[in-house]
């Protein structure tokens, strides 16, 4: 059974923050806050929690299009080939926020996801999303928090989410309602770059 935990944009609570990032560290899957909508993740280095979000989601894990969500660039080096300095300086201009680029991978990518040729890279401009990867110290594997409702998308209420995922996840985080469009997700492998799927991130410099 999960535990609902509130926390608040501005100065969130540090016993409960570390908290979550001890139920990540343990391969806890946690459904947190970001600019965007509420999302789902685990340690990016826990393969069996991995591999339980994606039984969860109901695809295959080599089929899942899962974002990796770092704190800042400097994860980039961990996962992703050698960057120019034309698309580097893109990633500084427009993260953190409402983006996810996807980028050529490098070898060092986690087992489930070795023989991936690309990487989804998000950096969301959230305090609590930012502060939970900057204590776990490696990013987030992590997948959008969708509704059962044909008209909407995403669940916005924490409480609605925690009513339908408590059986499934170990934490839920309260913090208000959120969002209701997803990142806008940019494949930066091609040139020119290709809008995959437009969101809340304008897409004025493609």
């Amino acid at each position: 059974m999960a535990e609902l935990l509130k926390l608040y944009s501005e100065n969130p609570h540090p016993r409960t923050l570390d908290k979550v990032v001890n139920a990540l560290k343990r391969g806890g899957l946690v459904i947190y806050p970001t600019d965007t909508v509420y999302a789902l993740g685990c340690d990016v280095n826990n393969i069996k929690a991995i591999e339980r979000i994606a039984r969860i989601k109901g695809v295959k894990l080599e089929h899942t299009k899962f974002s990796f969500i770092c704190h800042d660039l400097s994860h980039l080096s961990d996962y992703t080939a050698q960057l120019d300095s034309v698309t580097f300086k893109r990633l500084k201009r427009y993260f953190p926020g409402p983006y996810t680029f996807i980028l050529p991978s490098n070898k060092a990518l986690p087992h489930p996801f070795k023989k991936r040729k690309t990487v989804g890279i998000r950096i969301p401009d959230h305090p609590i999303a930012l502060e939970l990867v900057k204590r776990l110290g490696n990013p987030i594997v992590s997948t959008s928090i969708h509704d059962d409702d044909d008209i909407i998308e995403y669940t916005t209420d924490p409480e609605l989410i925690f009513e339908k995922w408590q059986k499934l996840a170990d934490i839920v985080i309260d913090n208000g309602f959120g969002g209701n469009k997803a990142s806008t997700v940019v494949d930066l492998t091609k040139e020119p770059a290709e809008l995959v799927r437009e969101g809340k991130g304008d897409v004025d410099f493609l």
